[in-house]
């Protein structure tokens, strides 16, 4: 039953993977080709098969890395034909601008359909039946990839049905499982669904997508730390004052209202996104880069955080909910007025938190995470705020205030790394300036470019579980936030209050007060501009 391929980031030759470069041989760097396989997506009628996994697939293959030995049976419970459900995809590519129309012919010869009910164990036997089927057809050697692109709610019975089936393991080859996220909402619901889950897949099968983690930008987060000697021996207490992580939305709750309704902010960023960008901006140096000492490494971050003050939440949580406003010029509604949504909602759209990591190498510095919609503008980065210098021996001869160093790691939109210093102006006068220093990621690169889906994707087919979440850190993720979140859920005295912003602003007012309390500031909203 457990998964029997080697791990990727070891010896290629080794591990039967068949390496072969597909950028320029210029390159000190390649892709490893992934073994034959199939992918069987649960959820196959739901937006994020349009939207995300066809085109991130169809991507794969444009780039030769998924060969002919590579099928997709889609299962959801809406009757409908193979060549239907080829033409639905077909479209959705064409809409949001993905279409190949050269690929997507030889690409969709290797799409198939079938409906079920998700809770019919017997239907589930004509699925097996399918499966080997095309498997003897395709040549993928019992290799499978089961992506359950569901609602939360049908985990469940679909795992259970798949152990039934026998389906948790070809004999042959590899299988492996992939849970999109939600992972409960709260310790509970997540060990009641982890327990369902290792009743049938062992902990090595389980890939737990978080789609941030196979952003670019996140992973040369650790390179730049650790392959450069000028950033490491500053990553620490001594020189860094405070680290600030923020993912600032324009778009509302838009189709989601339902989840969103049910989740809030702290569910559907902190627990995941949030948590895990603070793991890798703070993470102790491995000794190599190999999936489990990567993913220890990160579980050390989360055992070291220090818990929440509940008995004085609000010098460290700010939360608020968005009203009506304007963005990009053009009216928006009030959460509580978009459809799907209690018009006495009390659900936080956003939130700003002050965290502290209890080690040797964080010690009192702060980290301030905050996650919102309907802001003024879209960007996701990491903000490396250091200490100022002892003693401003230029003082006297400048007007105003220098600010301290920063080095701002953008995750998107635009993928880049700049530092801000301070150099003299020129001219006689002795005036000081803040300067920046900016590097646009993709300068100089004429490679390929995998987006976050087609990263995560080609990760788990290869078995490199090195940008997945583990069982033991999404249990310390939920223990962390889950006292919290009961005491929002409940509410009453002690629960932070929930203020208002304006949509297109910048936050709530409170969240400014949250920083500037201690003499900090959040990084400019003008700066993303």
């Amino acid at each position: 039953m457990a998964d029997k391929s080697p791990q990727a980031g070891l010896d290629p030759a080794s591990s039967g993977v068949k390496a072969g470069l597909i950028v320029p041989p210029t390159e000190a760097c390649s892709e490893y080709s992934p073994p034959p396989c199939s992918m069987v997506i649960f959820g196959a009628s739901g937006d994020l098969v349009k939207r995300k996994l066809i085109p991130a697939l169809l991507n794969l293959f444009r780039y030769n890395i998924l060969g002919k030995r590579f099928f997709i049976i889609g299962v959801a419970r809406t009757p409908m034909e193979t060549a239907a459900f080829r033409e639905a995809m077909r479209q959705g590519l064409a809409d949001s601008g993905h279409l190949d129309s050269e690929a997507w012919p030889r690409f969709s010869e290797g799409i198939f359909y079938t409906h079920l009910d998700y809770g019919d164990t017997q239907a589930y036997s004509a699925l097996k039946d399918l499966i080997e089927e095309k498997e003897r057809s395709f040549g993928t050697e019992g290799n499978r990839i089961f992506y359950l692109a569901t609602p939360p709610t049908v985990y469940a019975p679909v795992i259970e049905a798949l152990g039934a089936a026998g389906l948790n393991s070809s004999g042959s080859g590899w299988t492996r499982l992939v849970v999109e996220k939600p992972f409960g909402r709260d310790s509970s619901s997540a060990r009641s669904l982890e327990s369902v889950v290792h009743r049938v897949f062992e902990e090595d099968q389980v890939y737990r997508i978080d789609h941030y983690l196979g952003k670019d930008t996140v992973q040369n987060i650790m390179m730049l730390r650790f392959a450069n000697s000028i950033f490491e021996p500053v990553w620490n207490r001594h020189y860094i004052d405070h680290i600030q992580i923020t993912a600032a939305e324009t778009l509302g709750v838009e189709k989601r209202a339902g989840y969103f309704e049910q989740s809030g902010v702290i569910r559907d960023m902190f627990q995941n996104h949030m948590l895990q960008l603070l793991t890798i901006a703070t993470m102790e140096p491995p000794s190599l880069y190999e999936s489990g000492l990567v993913t220890y490494e990160r579980l050390k971050v989360l055992k070291a955080l220090r818990p929440l003050p509940l008995d004085d939440i609000d010098s460290a949580l700010v939360i608020g909910q968005y009203a009506s406003g304007e963005i990009d010029g053009r009216p928006v509604l009030s959460y509580r007025d978009e459809e799907g949504v209690a018009r006495d909602s009390k659900t936080p759209t956003y939130a700003a938190m002050k965290l502290y990591i209890d080690n040797w190498r964080w010690q009192g510095v702060p980290f301030y995470l905050r996650s919102g919609k309907r802001l003024k503008s879209q960007a996701t980065e990491v903000v490396i705020k250091f200490r100022r210098v002892p003693h401003m021996l230029f003082g006297q001869m400048i007007q105003g205030e220098i600010g301290p160093n920063a080095l701002i790691l953008r995750i998107q939109p635009d993928e880049r790394v700049q530092l801000k210093f301070h150099t003299k102006n020129p001219g006689s006068k002795m005036c000081l300036r803040d300067v920046v220093m900016d590097f646009s990621y993709m300068d100089g690169y004429d490679g390929v470019k995998m987006e976050a889906y087609e990263r995560v994707l080609l990760d788990c087919m290869l078995g490199d579980k090195t940008l997945f979440i583990s069982s033991e850190g999404m249990e310390l993720s939920w223990a962390f936030l889950t006292p919290l979140l009961d005491l929002i859920d409940k509410g009453g005295p002690g629960a932070p209050p929930l203020d208002m912003y304006r949509a297109g602003g910048f936050g709530p007012a409170m969240a400014d007060e949250l920083m500037q309390s201690e003499g900090r500031g959040w990084r400019r909203w003008r700066d993303y501009e």
